[in-house]
This record gives structure tokens, C-alpha cells and sequence, in this order.
């Protein structure tokens, strides 16, 4: 009888060695997959962006469904930014690359040219048509500040939505809604902008700021771009010449102000003013990247509704707030 029950114990460890050492097994593999560091699990599509104001845009249309990196920070002026090390490195893991185009930021597009990476790359401001501007040595180029008209930025919202689904189609519905509901607001945008600008007294409706990034607000909402101090890029350095030319414009019209930008030193445009005998505006102008968190224009729109405010409120017009529907 002892017998038969030793071989009974024997028989049962038999059988139930292999469901032990299968459950031992998966219980490893199972902790290896929640503690190696190197194992991606549901893993997002990577898109870098370079503008801060490209940032945002894609953002808005992505939601959660993209792991997005912005290169640029907010206040950094993509004209004259160095890249570092570590953006060759974020643009070789790259999925998608979103960059303005028109040569707005030349370090970051001559980086992402010789950079290595599976990533395609889109200049979604050349998505619209350009406007012509004219550099110092008389060689006319395309302006790439092509975001300062809200209709523009529609045909941005409308390619980037294009790439995210091109990059992760079973997202699509979700890309889809989160770009028409951002085009509804910036075709309210751009209403509400023309509204406001209309309210400024005919004589007053010029502008005048740091550098040439505004031709296409001008151009889009009726308000005459009178001078700037600089060109196009923030790169050139005004001259004595220059600096006095303008001056001499600006008491040949009849304006209240003229402005400095948020992402240029203002010591000499307060120059400009001061030699010119003309208020510096209070506020800034946004111009090549939206503002730090937290600040009145730290979104695109937000950015556009800060800018509107300041013009309408310094030349002479009537700000109503904007609205739109959350």
C-alpha cells in the first residue's frame, strides 16, 4: 500500500512539472516586459516639429494620438537659432518632420537635410501660395511668415492633417475631427480679425514694427505694412542709413505708434521711436514663435487674438474679445 501511494506522489509531481515551469516561464517573461527599460509597449508614432507655432497647430490636430516634439521653444526666434546636438539626434527618430519651409529656419532645415532617419519630411507653410519680399542686396525671395493670415493656417491645419493620417491611418477619424473643429475656429479667427481692424480710423490703419513678418496680416486684414527697421530675417543688421531712413518715414505719415516683437531685442526700434518722436507701443507683437505658458499668447490663436488686440487698441480702434465655441 505504501507502495502505490509513493508511485501516486510520483505520478502527480510528473504531471504537474509542466504547467509549474510553464507558469514559472510566462511569470518571467510577463515581469521582463514591465521592467526593460528598452521594450516600447503600444508604441507612438514620433513627429518632430520646428516652429513653436507648427507645434501647436500639430498638437491641436493630433490630440493624444501622436507623440509630438517641438525643436523650438516659445520666444525663440527660428531666423538665427543654432541647432545643438541633441536636435540631430530628436530628428533621427523622427517618424514625420514638420517644418515651415521658405527658409524660415535655415539652421534647423541645413540639420535636417544631413541628418540620417527613416522620417519623411514637409514644409507645411509651402502649402501656400507665397508672398514676394525684397532683401537689402535687391534679390527677391518668398516671405515664410506665411501664418499671419488665419486663412493660411487653415491650409496648414488641413496638410498636417493630411500627414498624421498618411503616418497612423487608424487615427483618422480622430485627426479628422480635431482638424475641423480647429478650422471652424480659425475661419472664426479670421472673421473676427478683419471686424476688428475695420474699427481702426482709416489713417491710422499702418503699421509699422521690428522686421518684415507681417505682410501677410497686412495684405489678408487691410492694414498697410508702412516700414519695418529690418528685412525679412532678423539676421540683418540695420544701418545708421536705415535706421534713419525710417525715421524720416514715419514723420511723413500721420500714425499714433509703431511696434517692437517679442522675439527681437527692442532697444532699437525705441531708438527709432524716440529719434522719430513717436510712442513704442506698451505691447509686443508676436511674431516668429507664440509665448511662453501661460501668457496671452501661448497658443497660435491666442497669439493672432493678443496681436489684434494691441494694433486695434494703439492705432485708434474698438477691441471686442473674441469667442469661440470650447
Amino acid at each position: 500500500m505504501k507502495l502505490i501511494n509513493n508511485s501516486y506522489k510520483l505520478i502527480s509531481i510528473t504531471l504537474c512539472l509542466p504547467v509549474f515551469l510553464s507558469a514559472c516561464t510566462n511569470s518571467t517573461i510577463s515581469h521582463s516586459i514591465k521592467t526593460n527599460p528598452t521594450t516600447k509597449v503600444n508604441e507612438q508614432v514620433e513627429v518632430v516639429t520646428t516652429s513653436t507655432i507648427l507645434t501647436d497647430l500639430t498638437t491641436a490636430v493630433a490630440g493624444e494620438e501622436v507623440k509630438i516634439t517641438g525643436i523650438l521653444k516659445p520666444g525663440s526666434d527660428p531666423h538665427v537659432y543654432e541647432p545643438v546636438p541633441a536636435d540631430s539626434r530628436t530628428l533621427e527618430k523622427a517618424d514625420l518632420i514638420l517644418y515651415n519651409g521658405y527658409n524660415l529656419e535655415p539652421g534647423l532645415i541645413k540639420l535636417m537635410n544631413a541628418t540620417g532617419g527613416k522620417a519623411k519630411k514637409v514644409a507645411i507653410g509651402e502649402v501656400v501660395r507665397y508672398l514676394e519680399l525684397k532683401k537689402p542686396q535687391g534679390e527677391i525671395v518668398p516671405d515664410p511668415h506665411v501664418w499671419g493670415s488665419a486663412e493660411n493656417s487653415i491650409k496648414m491645419v488641413e496638410a498636417i492633417k493630411n500627414e498624421l493620417i498618411k503616418l497612423a491611418p487608424e487615427d483618422k477619424d480622430k485627426f479628422i475631427q480635431n482638424a475641423d473643429k480647429m478650422k471652424n475656429d480659425l475661419q472664426k479667427l479670421h472673421i473676427w480679425i478683419s471686424e476688428q481692424i475695420a474699427t481702426i480710423p482709416p489713417k491710422n490703419r499702418k503699421l509699422i514694427t521690428t522686421h518684415d513678418a507681417f505682410q501677410y496680416y497686412g495684405n489678408a486684414y487691410k492694414i498697410e505694412i508702412a516700414g519695418t527697421l529690418i528685412g525679412i530675417s532678423t539676421e540683418e543688421q540695420p544701418s545708421a542709413q536705415t535706421v534713419k531712413k525710417l525715421v524720416d518715414d514715419i514723420k511723413k505719415i500721420s500714425i499714433p505708434v509703431i511696434f517692437a516683437e517679442t522675439t527681437i531685442n527692442p532697444a532699437l526700434i525705441k531708438t527709432v521711436a524716440e529719434e522719430a518722436g513717436i510712442k513704442l507701443a506698451e505691447n509686443s507683437l508676436y511674431s516668429d514663435s507664440i509665448g511662453a505658458k501661460g501668457s496671452n499668447g501661448d497658443t497660435y490663436i491666442k497669439m493672432m487674438v493678443a496681436n489684434t488686440k494691441t494694433i486695434v487698441e494703439s492705432l485708434g480702434g474698438k477691441y471686442t474679445p473674441f469667442k469661440i465655441d470650447n
